[in-house]
């Protein structure tokens, strides 16, 4: 049972929507010259857009910077899983493409090339930048901090040049100011010495001014990264694509070109600052070896030459041999445990973020893989820290790992350590052993094996790190570059802003919006009564609607067309056209509420409001019946305006005249057959000063009760309800009243007041006509024209 209570309600709910939509769309087609309007309209803005912006053309590079992945890996077996994706990290990829992004690579960019004088020229509708082999002059402004603007004017005139319309932060009051001079000479300006040097491009004369701006350094630079993107060419490659976009196609490709050198030289110089380190620390150790080796062969020497030690090498025989062995591998032992102990050191030393030596002389793979992970990271880290800030995440998540990689070499050093103090121990143990054997060797040939052991530990650590400074210094100077440029800065030749075929695409767009959208609003935002679906939710018999007789035309147009509101019949006898169709429609509706026994003779026209049209009703209608052969009577009691006695000319005498008595005879007020024979009319006659009062007149009713039997119906003409009480007072004289709404003029909140009318029945027998329906702007035209004009023409 609720669904099907609830069913109609939703489809008349789509059924609204529909007749909503579907008169949105008639009311589109019927304002086309809006959309022409609007389409020039915003043409003419999107043409203008064009024409005074200055085209920004893109330039796109790719440069390959080198993955280190398997080098960061935790050890060289992890690295063999780089290309399954096991292990891999972007963090250095993505480290790289900020530090392409940074200020203060951008910086050294914008020195270089000058950034940051820029030269323009005025041209048709927009200025154009001029730069490169287009660029005549170069102007230099000595006496201008880096840190500060300026602006001026060049005009050149053969060697003589003149500087005009200065400006800047230090001097703002010297745009009037002329200053004249010679090129390549410098000249004294309000803003400081200026001077204006020919370029390769000059060739004796410029017709345009060009006007230049210095802008700072700092500024010029966060602008061109504001212009630059850096992204991956795709998810797992290390290829970047840089793209900048620039208002001169040259000045972009020279940007990306020096950005590019600017990032290997920075590379280079970082390369070389660890070489550098790891060569002082060799140079440090070097001497100290050297000066402790002096010391051990001069107390060899003294030792022998005081003691007269003879050589017992073959005397020892055997045990010598052992102990030989043992020494070997003793000195080998302590060569590892005290580089071990020096890097034990350093990483202990309070300096968080030095490079720590590459090549530590400790046998053991994985910390000397540890140590070059540990270098790059710092070199990283540091990087970082100079191009922002030790808050940025990046440094943050550095700081991180250092630690973390810090106390895994620390815990590793300190197992090396431990082991090796093991196998000394024992090795020393086994020493001892063999040489408590050699009871037959002296105290002085002990002391001499302690200090040759000495001696040659101190050699071969000295030819060790002599060695390793000549590997140090072959990387330096073999120093190779981590990044090739793949594809050099190209772009179209075309500008990629504005883009004229998007932008016209957007324009179009948009001239079809602002119509319908301002439609769309009217529809919405109307609250006035316009069709018969509007006034369906009423109860009172529907008498027929009335399409509109003309047209008044709005906006300009109607100041210069006004049309002549006169009162005319537009009811004419064998026209088929759509007015006279309706009035004929109307025409049989009311027979047909009347009757044929002629009992409702007596028919008021009202309204709510003024402008309502019920008099060119009446008066039409009137003449419908008369062409028909029905005698109609008219009588004008809206005694205020007198409207309906315009039909007839406005004669001076009428029924104010007999309701006063100044008239007894009610025949010598009746206009006969003036626009028809079987039409006759009462007007006002003169304009009473108390209309209301003279209603009341008996007059009145004698006057309908004696012409009742002559005329067929008698229409009578009143004033719209609640504004007067005329309409109240005769209510009771006649026998059905018509009520005329007007479309677009009647507010739909009067609705259930009308409605109240009917079902209170304070006015008798009302019926319902709809007036000056807009055939134009709905689908009323269509159906109405269409209906009418072919089955009565036919």
């Amino acid at each position: 049972m609720e669904q099907n209570k609830t069913y109609p309600n939703t489809e008349n709910s789509k059924n609204e929507d529909f007749a909503k939509l579907q008169e949105w769309f008639y009311m589109c087609v019927n304002k086309w010259h809006w959309f022409l309007i609007s389409f020039f309209v915003v043409g003419a803005i999107a043409v203008f857009y064009v024409m005074t912006t200055t085209p920004t053309y893109t330039r796109k590079a790719s440069i390959l910077i080198k993955d280190d992945d398997a080098a960061n890996s935790l050890s060289k077996e992890f690295g063999a899983f780089s290309d399954m994706a096991l292990g891999k990290s972007r963090t250095n990829i993505q480290n790289e493409m900020i530090t392409l992004k940074s200020t203060t690579y951008m910086r050294e960019v914008v020195q270089a090339l000058h950034l940051d004088m820029n030269y323009t020229v005025d041209g048709g509708f927009h200025t154009q930048v001029i730069y490169g082999k287009d660029l005549p002059v170069n102007v230099v402004l000595p006496d201008v901090a880096p840190d500060q603007s300026a602006r001026l004017t060049v005009k050149i005139n053969g060697n003589s040049i003149e500087l005009s319309e200065f400006s800047s932060s230090q001097a703002k009051d010297s745009q009037g100011k002329v200053v004249t001079g010679k090129l390549g000479t410098p000249i004294q300006t309000p803003i400081g010495k200026v001077i204006v040097t020919p370029t390769k491009a000059f060739v004796g004369k410029y017709d345009l001014p060009i006007h230049v701006t210095k802008t700072s350094v700092a500024d010029c630079a966060n602008k061109y990264c504001l212009r630059l993107n850096v992204d991956l060419n795709q998810e797992r490659a290390s290829v970047v694509d840089l793209t900048l976009d620039d208002e001169s196609p040259e000045r972009a490709e020279d940007v990306l070109n020096t950005l590019f050198e600017v990032y290997n030289k920075k590379w280079v110089e970082d390369i070389n600052q660890q070489a550098t380190s790891t060569s002082q620390f060799i140079d440090e150790e070097l001497r100290l070896i050297e000066s402790e080796l002096g010391i051990v062969d001069q107390d060899i020497s003294s030792f022998k030459s005081e003691h007269l030690i003879p050589n017992l090498q073959q005397a020892s025989g055997i045990y010598m041999n052992k102990v030989e062995s043992t020494g070997a591998q003793l000195l080998e032992l302590n060569n590892q445990l005290f580089m071990a102990k020096y890097v034990k050191n350093q990483l202990n030393d309070g300096h968080q973020y030095k490079v720590l030596p590459v090549n530590s002389g400790i046998n053991n793979t994985a910390i000397s893989q540890q140590i070059a992970n540990y270098n790059e990271m710092v070199l990283q880290r540091n990087n970082l820290v100079a191009n922002s800030s030790e808050s940025n995440p990046l440094v943050q998540d550095l700081d991180k790992s250092l630690a973390a990689t810090k106390q895994a070499i620390n815990a590793s050093v300190e197992n090396v350590i431990a082991t090796l103090s093991d196998h000394i121990g024992t090795l020393s143990s086994s020493e001892a052993e063999t040489k408590s054997k050699i009871a037959s060797n002296p105290n002085q040939e002990k002391y001499l094996l302690s200090v040759e052991r000495q001696q040659k530990v101190k050699e071969q650590l000295y030819v060790f790190l002599l060695q390793k400074r000549e590997e140090n210094q072959l990387s330096k100077a073999f120093t190779a570059y981590n990044t090739k440029m793949l594809n050099p800065p190209a772009g179209s030749k075309f500008p990629t802003k504005p883009l004229k075929k998007n932008l016209g695409i957007i324009a179009f767009v948009i001239s079809l919006l602002i119509p319908m959208l301002i439609i769309f609003i009217i529809c919405n935002v109307d609250t006035t009564i316009r069709f018969r679906k509007d006034i369906e939710s009423l109860s009172l018999p529907f008498l027929g609607e009335l399409p509109l007789s003309y047209k008044k035309r709005g906006g300009i147009l109607g100041l210069f067309f006004k049309h002549k509101d006169v009162r005319t019949i537009v009811v004419q006898e064998k026209n088929n056209n759509a007015i006279n169709e309706a009035f004929r429609v109307l025409r049989t509706n009311l027979e047909f509420v009347t009757g044929k026994d002629g009992k409702n003779k007596r028919i008021m026209f009202t309204s709510s409001n003024a402008g309502s049209g019920k008099t060119f009703i009446s008066m039409n209608l009137a003449t419908s019946f008369a062409i028909k052969g029905k005698r109609i009577l008219v009588i004008d009691l809206d005694l205020r305006k007198a409207s309906l006695s315009t039909f007839i000319n406005s004669p001076t005498i009428g029924i104010s005249n007999y309701l006063s008595e100044n008239i007894d005879d009610f025949e010598n007020i009746i206009v006969r057959g003036k626009s028809h024979p079987n039409l006759d009319v009462i007007p006002v006659g003169t304009i009473p000063p108390n209309p209301t009062e003279i209603l009341f007149s008996e007059r009145l009713e004698h006057l309908l009760d004696s012409v009742q039997d002559k005329y067929d119906y008698i229409f009578i003409d009143c004033p719209p309800l609640e504004i007067v009480a005329d309409a109240s007072i005769l209510n009771n004289l006649i026998d059905m009243t018509v009520f005329v709404i007007r479309s677009g003029h009647l507010d739909k909140s009067i609705l259930p007041n009308i409605e109240k009318f009917y079902v209170e029945k304070r006015y008798k027998n009302m019926v319902l006509i709809l007036n000056g329906i807009d055939t134009s702007s709905s689908t009323y035209g269509y159906n109405y024209g269409y209906g009418y004009g072919y089955g009565y023409g036919k």
